[in-house]
């Protein structure tokens, strides 16, 4: 008999890790904080669960829910898989590191190594926006850094946003969540499906055919900008597509951002692909730099944000 047990409970050994508590998800995996039995070393793991698609028995086995969740959970768990495959080949300081990953409980797990800070989004929601030039000054230039890492290896990410990008103490930004990374394709005949995030995914993302390339990834890295000057995201590409109502960054925020940091923020959320940056070294050229903000505009709307003040405020 199934249960409705969602979560793993603490306590749960699965591997060599100790599960110590849940930390929660989104629709297709949940994540917990765990303890590698052997070191004692905390560790985040992340299982494949798609709360749509499956449910988990008494034994922890998770299964699809109906017959007809079967291809699409088993297609899941293969990208799941594929995801994880990806990251652990792709070390960089910016980019979440994986110690492993492996099959238990009829589903896919990996293992990421663990570091204190807090997630934009986080940062984003308590602030309301606002957050000051100098602080995202601080952490863009890290973030292209790990997204070209991935691009240079012939991968998109394809869904940069706030919550899946977590700032470590320094303002050091860690790029997450690679669940919808995919190779580049070569001819629009070998794009395939994608999932989107409104607010942040471009007018191609939304299409079945759509020409995707890094230019993809820099429109989520623009409206990521935007979201954390406005407090909330653009308006959806596929509705800025037939009528576009975006307040442009450079008339909206003018009195708290330099004019270089806004026109960047708007060129990167052009509709038209082409119109848009085509490569991320065009994006970082397009940016101010860190050692002449005072010339530009201070320290901006909120002043000096750090992660202290995020726990704190």
């Amino acid at each position: 008999m199934a249960s409705q047990v969602k979560h793993l409970k603490p306590g749960t050994v699965i591997e060599n890790f100790r599960i110590t508590q849940s930390l929660g998800g989104g629709g297709f995996s949940i994540v917990y904080l765990a303890e590698e039995l052997e070191s004692g070393n905390e560790y985040v793991i992340k299982e494949y669960m798609p709360a749509r698609l499956a449910r988990r028995e008494y034994d922890r086995t998770i299964i699809p829910k109906s017959n007809d969740c079967v291809l699409a959970f088993q297609k899941g768990r293969m990208m799941f898989f594929q995801e994880a495959s990806t990251l652990a080949t792709l070390q960089h300081d910016n980019i979440v590191n994986v110690r492993s990953f492996f099959r238990a409980n009829n589903t896919v797990y990996m293992a990421l190594y663990y570091e204190a800070g807090v997630n934009l989004q986080e940062i984003i929601s308590k602030q309301k926006g606002g957050l000051a030039e100098q602080f995202l000054l601080t952490i863009l230039p890290p973030m292209i850094e790990g997204l070209k890492a991935i691009h240079d290896r012939g991968y998109l990410h394809l869904d940069i946003k706030p919550g899946n990008i977590h700032i470590r103490n320094g303002d050091r930004p860690l790029l997450l969540d690679f669940g919808a990374v995919h190779q580049r394709q070569l001819s629009r005949q070998d794009q395939i499906g994608h999932v989107t995030s409104r607010g942040y995914s471009p007018p191609e993302q939304y299409r079945k055919n759509g020409y995707m390339g890094p230019w993809t990834d820099i429109y989520a890295l623009g409206a990521t900008v935007y979201t954390c000057m406005a407090g909330s995201p653009p308006p959806p590409a596929n509705e800025r597509h037939d009528d576009d109502t975006i307040r442009h960054a450079v008339t909206a925020f003018r009195r708290h951002y330099s004019r270089t940091l806004l026109e960047a923020v708007d060129w990167a959320l052009e509709i038209d692909q082409e119109l848009r940056p085509q490569n991320l070294e065009a994006f970082r050229q397009a940016l101010p730099k860190l050692e002449n903000l005072d010339k530009c505009t201070g320290t901006g709307f909120w002043g000096r944000f750090n992660i202290k003040s995020a726990r704190t405020r």
